[in-house]
């Protein structure tokens, strides 16, 4: 078998087809983890298409002079066309985004009248829906959940280890102050919120199990990752892209807010947050 060229040069098309045939099984590998964090109703066959084609840009494109084995480059080209394709992907409809707007926009208003977190009965009063027609809505948001929370703090961890002619210092610097956001900024949520976040996205816990730790019902822990995503979204955005946060309101519910916000922006000092190493997993983000 021939050597792979340099970058200057473009691999032989046997070596391209012996590399993707004995490397086939990394296909395979990446799609059943990545499959373990998505709804069942996300199409695998897709998935696998996308990680071949992830595999064949890896073994055209594989530079053994930069000293990385072609199944560590691989499995990062994989990843990241397994991710491209569950972002192009839109499973929620334009019904459900308008009405998963329309409860946010009932749970704010709420919020701020009631000075405290409104359950979910009171929220389908507001919206003139039934419980059951709520809890559809969450089970449908779930449903359309492909991306988890998990890969905004670890689908850089491989490209982290890797060598990279793209990457800047300054995109390298800027990468570790969002990672470090993200950290504080879990760490800084509400205790219950916390322990979902931590359960569902970092523990792969099953929602049962935190539902019965927690003494609440599954619809609930669901109701609480929600809560906590948008919590965390809005909280990164105040330190990040203060012109993305809602407009600000009156209220006790509005003044719990800032207070996150100000608690996130103190966790860590500016040094602390350049200096801090990208990593994967569970402890570089809380």
């Amino acid at each position: 078998m021939e050597p792979v060229g340099s970058s200057a040069q473009v691999p032989a098309a046997t070596t391209v087809d012996e590399l993707c045939r004995t490397h086939m099984a990394l296909v395979d590998h990446e799609v059943r983890s990545i499959s373990m964090r998505l709804p069942g109703h996300v199409n695998t066959d897709d998935l696998t298409s996308a990680g071949m084609s992830g595999l064949f840009g890896a073994a055209t494109t594989f530079d053994p002079e930069l000293g990385v084995p072609f199944a560590r480059y691989a499995a990062r080209r994989i990843r990241g066309a397994l991710l491209d394709e569950l972002r192009s992907a839109d499973w929620a409809t334009r019904s459900l985004r308008s009405r998963v707007r329309a409860r946010d926009a009932a749970h704010e208003k709420l919020a701020a009248h009631l000075g405290r977190t409104p359950d979910a009965d009171e929220v389908a009063k507001e919206m003139g829906l039934s419980r059951a027609e709520l809890d559809r809505t969450e089970a449908d948001l779930h449903q359309s959940v492909v991306l988890r929370f998990d890969h905004l703090g670890t689908e850089n961890g491989v490209d982290a280890i890797l060598p990279s002619t793209s990457e800047t210092p300054e995109a390298v610097l800027l990468e570790r102050e969002r990672q470090s956001y993200l950290r504080d900024a879990v760490s800084s949520l509400p205790e219950r919120l916390r322990a979902v976040v931590i359960g569902v996205f970092f523990e792969d816990r099953p929602m049962r199990e935190l539902a019965d730790e927690l003494g609440v019902s599954e619809s609930r822990i669901s109701q609480l990752r929600t809560e906590a995503l948008k919590l965390l979204r809005d909280g990164m955005n105040a330190q990040l892209s203060p012109e993305l946060l809602p407009v600000a309101t009156a209220g006790v519910a509005a003044g719990r807010r800032e207070a996150y916000y100000a608690t996130i922006a103190t966790r860590s000092t500016y040094h602390a947050r350049l200096s801090m190493p990208m990593r994967a997993g569970h402890a570089s983000a809380v």
